[in-house]
């Protein structure tokens, strides 16, 4: 395919060093950091569970209102991404310090007024989600100091978009690196250590995840200042720029909306698969853990074809975005789908080491069997995925947001959701019929996506008039 604006070769554009840049270069640290910023998420649940199990369930119910209240920063978050590296790519470096500045500006002050609405509406928002009155004071104190600093993670967030259009993905790694190792030292010293006299518990281990954050936070700045060709200031506001924002808006709600919709859907199919007993629920858990390593490979190359393909794009060379793109999928689909057939090869192991205890020897080898059963429904499910994380992940990054983010919620709802329904709890497939759905919709939105990507709609679509 070829592009009426595309004439001059690639390796005279201004975004070439990055274009040229392996995914394998870029993906690798993407994919440490979200294993790092997972683990995170586990790692107060963890070091709690041996100190107080009430504290726990505690800071499950806390960490849910913060997960969903989070998707408000993404809006900006993800959309300076595009923008960022369709710039870099141009090589209009005139407006990259506006945007740097503006994105990190308009995520601190909302990120500020939901901290100050968590802050001071905590025991709402936990009676809202009918919390237990045992769990509640210990709930409240974790979503209080952790929610109340939620500005931390959001500018965090911008940061690492910000290094990762740069090409530097490693500091995003680094930075979670560090703040892992310091919550973990925090988590120690306040349950186990010598603060351990305090009883902070929930407390404590909420002080220990905020100044884990702030740290990794001036160590993002001190990256950016050393390392990023660009200045955060509050002059480059004036006067303000509103185009810019609202460029930035119409690129990030879309994607916002879609993630809020994929969260509630989520929260359905929980409610199916809860109906459904103690093995379709355990199963459901297990299968996810292990398809975590599949889906955390997927998105890393995802995101890393995405850099690659916003500064392309910008450069305004849009057949090597298109090349690019189908390089990286036929690579991306083996690995996928083999790492999902090791799962399945070896699900008897390791749902084997999940439910390890004796004295469940029934409820074992039903696990074992349904979990056996829905590896192999996986294997079709990260077909799809794939498709969907690199393919979409590049529409977007070219500036072709609406139509992704639309085909998704209408797909996540009519074929997941509903589809989950009739298959898992009408037809009384369980849990199976809930695993075909969503591969369903994975692969009905793989095949529509890429049979776009083949006809370059998303050609011209750029956020960058190119000077």
């Amino acid at each position: 395919m070829t592009d009426a604006h595309t004439n001059a070769p690639s390796d005279q554009q201004p975004g070439s060093d990055i274009m040229h840049t392996s995914v394998f270069r870029l993906a690798w640290p993407i994919f440490l950091q979200a294993l790092l910023s997972m683990f995170l998420g586990y790692a107060d649940t963890l070091m709690l569970s041996g100190f107080d199990q009430t504290a726990v369930g505690a800071i499950g119910n806390a960490s849910q209102i913060l997960g969903f209240l989070t998707l408000a920063f993404t809006v900006i978050s993800s959309a300076s991404g595009v923008v960022v590296a369709q710039y870099l790519g141009a090589g209009q470096k005139d407006k990259i310090n506006q945007i740097y500045t503006l994105c990190i500006a308009f995520n601190l002050v909302l990120s500020l007024m939901i901290s100050a609405v968590v802050f001071f509406g905590s025991h709402a928002l936990l009676t809202l989600l009918r919390t237990p009155a045992e769990m509640m004071d210990s709930a409240q104190s974790y979503l209080r100091i952790v929610g109340g600093f939620v500005f931390l993670q959001a500018v965090l967030d911008t940061m690492s978009r910000i290094f990762q259009s740069n090409g530097k993905t490693v500091f995003g790694m680094v930075i979670s690196l560090g703040i892992n190792i310091i919550n973990v030292g925090g988590n120690y010293l306040f349950l186990y250590g010598p603060l351990r006299t305090l009883g902070l518990g929930a407390s404590g281990v909420a002080v220990s995840t905020t100044v884990s954050r702030a740290i990794g936070l001036l160590i993002a700045f001190v990256l950016f200042g050393f390392f990023i060709d660009g200045h955060i200031s509050p002059r480059y506001l004036r006067p303000f720029p509103g185009k810019m924002l609202r460029t930035l808006l119409g690129l990030g709600i879309p994607t916002a909306g879609e993630s809020i919709s994929y969260y509630i859907s989520q929260l359905f199919v929980t409610g199916f698969v809860n109906t459904l007993g103690i093995v379709a629920i355990n199963t459901k858990i297990y299968a996810g853990i292990l398809s975590n390593f599949a889906y955390l490979y997927s998105v890393s190359v995802a995101m890393a074809t995405s850099i690659i393909v916003g500064h392309a794009v910008g450069a305004g060379d849009n057949d090597f975005a298109y090349r690019r793109v189908n390089k990286t999928m036929r690579s991306a689909l083996v690995v996928s789908v083999a790492i999902a057939c090791l799962n399945w090869l070896i699900s008897p192991v390791t749902f084997g080491l999940f439910t390890a205890n004796p004295d469940i020897a029934d409820l074992r080898s039903r696990i074992l069997w349904l979990g056996q059963q829905i590896m192999i429904i996986a294997i079709f499910l990260e077909m799809g995925r794939t498709s969907n994380l690199v393919i979409i992940n590049s529409l977007k990054a070219a500036g072709d947001v609406r139509f992704p983010t639309y085909l998704g919620i209408v797909s996540m709802w009519g074929c997941t959701v509903v589809g989950g329904y009739v298959l898992g709890i009408v037809c009384g497939l369980g849990l199976r019929g809930i695993w075909v759905a969503m591969a369903a919709d994975e692969i009905i939105r793989g095949i529509i996506v890429a049979i776009r990507w083949r006809r370059g709609s998303w050609r011209g679509k750029r956020v960058v008039s190119k000077e």
